[in-house]
C-alpha cells in the first residue's frame, strides 16, 4: 500500500456540491431560469437606462459561452474579470463610464449568487480533519474567481485544514495541464510520487495528475465507464469518504 505525504482535492463535485437550483430564480422571455442576471440587472439598471433583464441575461450567457471556447483552447482559463468586461461589451457598455467600484459589486453579486447553490457536506468536513492530521492538504481547481472558492471554503469552516488552494484564475491554466499541478506540488513542497489526486473528471483530473507523476482517485458514484483513451486511476470510489480506506490500508 503506497504511502502519501499529501492528498490533493478538486472542489466542485468532489469537496462540494454546486445544486443550480438553489440559484436565484429570473423569468426570461415567460420561462423561470436559475440565474445571477437577475440580481446583476439590479446592480446595473440604475446606471444603465432601458436595460431589460433579457438583455442581462443574453450578454451573461454568451459571455460564458465565449469563455468555454476559449477554455477549449490549451486549456487556457479566463478569469472571471476578463469575463465580465467582455459582458460589458455586449451589452454596448464602456466600464471607464460607469461608476466607480461598479464592476466589483457586480462580481460579488455573481459570487454571493453562486455561493448560495453550494452544499458541503458534513462527513466532507469531518474527513478533512482527520486527514489533515496525516497529510498536507491542497485544493486544485478548475475556476474563474478565487474569492468565491475561498468564501465557500470559508463558510464550510476548512479552508485552514489546506497549506494552499490554487484557482485556475491565478495560474492561467486549466487542469488538465501540467501547470497548475505543478505549481501546487510547488506550493505545498511535495513529490509527485508521493502525493495522491481526488477528483472527479477522469479526462481532467486522472489525466492531469499522473501526467506530471502523481497517483489518482477517481470518484465514480453512477460507475460510468472510464472514456476510451483514458489510463485507469490508481483507485475508483463511489463517495469521497472511501478515501480513507485507501489511505489507512483498511
Amino acid at each position: 500500500m503506497a504511502r502519501y505525504d499529501a492528498v490533493f482535492f478538486d472542489l466542485f463535485d468532489t469537496l462540494i456540491r454546486l445544486d443550480r437550483e438553489r440559484m436565484p430564480s429570473v423569468e426570461i422571455r415567460g420561462k423561470q431560469i436559475r440565474s445571477s442576471a437577475g440580481q446583476l440587472h439590479a446592480v446595473l439598471v440604475p446606471h444603465v437606462a432601458g436595460l431589460t433583464v433579457e438583455h442581462t441575461y443574453d450578454a451573461l450567457i454568451g459571455s460564458w459561452r465565449e469563455a468555454e471556447r476559449i477554455r477549449a483552447i490549451e486549456h487556457r482559463e479566463v478569469a472571471a474579470p476578463t469575463r465580465f468586461a467582455d459582458f460589458f461589451r455586449r451589452l454596448a457598455l464602456e466600464p471607464s463610464g460607469l461608476p466607480a467600484g461598479l464592476t466589483q459589486t457586480l462580481l460579488d453579486t455573481h459570487k454571493r449568487a453562486l455561493s448560495s447553490a453550494v452544499e458541503f457536506p458534513a462527513r466532507h468536513r469531518e474527513l478533512l480533519e482527520r486527514l489533515a492530521r496525516r497529510h498536507r492538504l491542497a485544493v486544485v481547481s478548475n475556476f474563474d474567481y478565487t474569492p468565491t472558492a475561498l468564501a465557500i471554503l470559508d463558510a464550510a469552516g476548512v479552508r485552514g485544514l489546506f497549506a494552499t488552494i490554487v484557482v485556475s484564475d491565478e495560474i492561467g491554466w486549466r487542469k488538465p495541464r501540467a501547470d497548475i499541478f505543478r505549481e501546487t506540488l510547488r506550493r505545498v513542497g511535495v513529490a509527485p510520487e508521493g502525493t495522491l489526486f481526488v477528483g472527479d473528471r477522469a479526462d481532467i483530473d486522472v489525466v492531469g495528475a499522473q501526467q506530471v507523476g502523481m497517483h489518482a482517485a477517481w470518484i465514480n458514484p453512477e460507475r460510468e465507464p472510464l472514456p476510451e483513451g483514458l489510463g485507469a486511476p490508481e483507485y475508483e470510489i463511489r463517495d469521497l469518504v472511501e478515501l480513507e480506506g485507501i489511505l489507512t490500508g483498511r
